[in-house]
């Protein structure tokens, strides 16, 4: 196994342990930046229109210190009023003028005071708002799926298995990079920004609460600690992990994995069948692409199935898992069926067989 040494592995948990928060998925709404503009602007646009109404009827207007209001005066007013300053050196004299002050200038002090205000009130309803998002995610997350690293294997993984069936918010994404991180919530995702080999960053993707994790990182010793950690949080989860070296995959069985992916080693077998026979590398790839073509899908065996052989079904049968066993079609030891049995076919991928992984019904016959 080809690791790193301590100082090493504590230099890269070092790195992330800054920050780590979780991201939930949220509509599409105005970056921040230009929420604060779009009010200026409108902010603006009530002192121009203050201005411009001070400065039409200036006939009304003193100022007490050189007497007439110029245009500069015009603005000076409508700042200090719609501030709520008034100081008091420019006043409306005339009938007209005080009218105006009191149709016109006060509600716009009000729609401005509206606008500053409700800035803040709404960064404070945000930050309440998302909290109580949070909160809320985390108390009805159960049985969902942790995805570790959202790389191509972790994109790939995750629409294969949404494909199948499972919802959107039933995933969440962890990786270090928060980057990837806001791609996965563009997408629907929840994400957590952090270090996967820590415990606490685990916990923010309520692993201890998770049906099933991928773990997919770029480092193979990165997907040894990770499976190590992620199994002592949870002991009956499903962990599938990806390694590129063949010599590493042992260790990530001995670390917790249910199974593991030599990346570089499948993907160097569907090289070499296509070579053989570029037809059936075509098949090869139809089958591991669900939701087209031709699909794998695992399903139980109905009572009408059994005391048949796997030949004797309406599907076309390939393996027969039997306990923790799984058995090829033609294996002697299979005999017949069993409704205990579960049955891996391949069929034709139609909006039918779009099941979640877990609860699998028959596809109509």
């Amino acid at each position: 196994m080809k690791l790193p040494g301590h100082d090493a592995i504590a230099r890269q948990a070092g790195e992330h342990l800054v920050t780590h928060r979780v991201k939930l998925p949220r509509k599409v709404v105005e970056r921040p930046i230009r929420q604060v503009v779009k009010r200026l602007v409108m902010a603006l646009v009530v002192l121009v229109a203050t201005a411009l109404v001070v400065y039409a009827d200036r006939e009304g207007y003193r100022d007490s210190s050189d007497g007439p209001v110029d245009l500069l005066d015009a603005f000076y007013y409508a700042t200090v009023t719609l501030s709520t300053t008034g100081y008091g050196d420019i006043t409306p004299v005339s009938d007209s003028a005080r009218l105006t002050n009191i149709l016109v200038i006060t509600p716009l002090r009000v729609l401005f005071l509206i606008i500053l205000v409700g800035t803040t009130l709404e960064v404070l309803t945000e930050r309440t708002r998302e909290e109580w998002r949070l909160n809320r995610w985390r108390s009805t997350l159960r049985d969902h799926t942790v995805v570790v690293g959202f790389g191509t294997k972790g994109r790939s993984a995750i629409k294969t298995v949404c494909v199948t069936g499972l919802k959107k918010e039933q995933v969440v994404v962890v990786d270090p990079s928060s980057k990837a991180i806001d791609a996965a919530t563009a997408e629907g995702y929840a994400g957590v920004i952090g270090d996967a080999t820590r415990s606490d960053v685990l916990k923010r993707a309520e692993v201890h609460k998770a049906r099933q994790i991928i773990v997919a990182p770029q480092r193979d010793d990165t997907s040894v600690l990770v499976t190590l950690t992620a199994r002592q949080l949870n002991r009956t989860a499903k962990i599938v992990a990806a390694v590129r070296e063949e010599e590493n995959a042992p260790l990530l069985r001995q670390s917790g994995a249910d199974a593991v992916i030599t990346s570089s080693g499948a993907a160097g077998r569907l090289l070499g069948l296509s070579v053989l026979s570029p037809a059936a590398g075509m098949v090869m790839e139809d089958l591991i692409q669900q939701g087209s073509g031709l699909d794998l899908v695992e399903r139980p065996v109905i009572r009408g199935e059994v005391g048949k052989t796997p030949r004797e079904t309406d599907d076309l049968v390939v393996s027969v898992v039997r306990g923790h066993r799984v058995l090829g079609y033609d294996d002697p030891s299979v005999g017949t069926l069993q409704l205990t049995d579960r049955l891996i076919t391949i069929v034709r991928a139609t909006p039918e067989t779009r099941v979640t992984p877990d609860i699998r019904p028959l596809p109509p016959g």
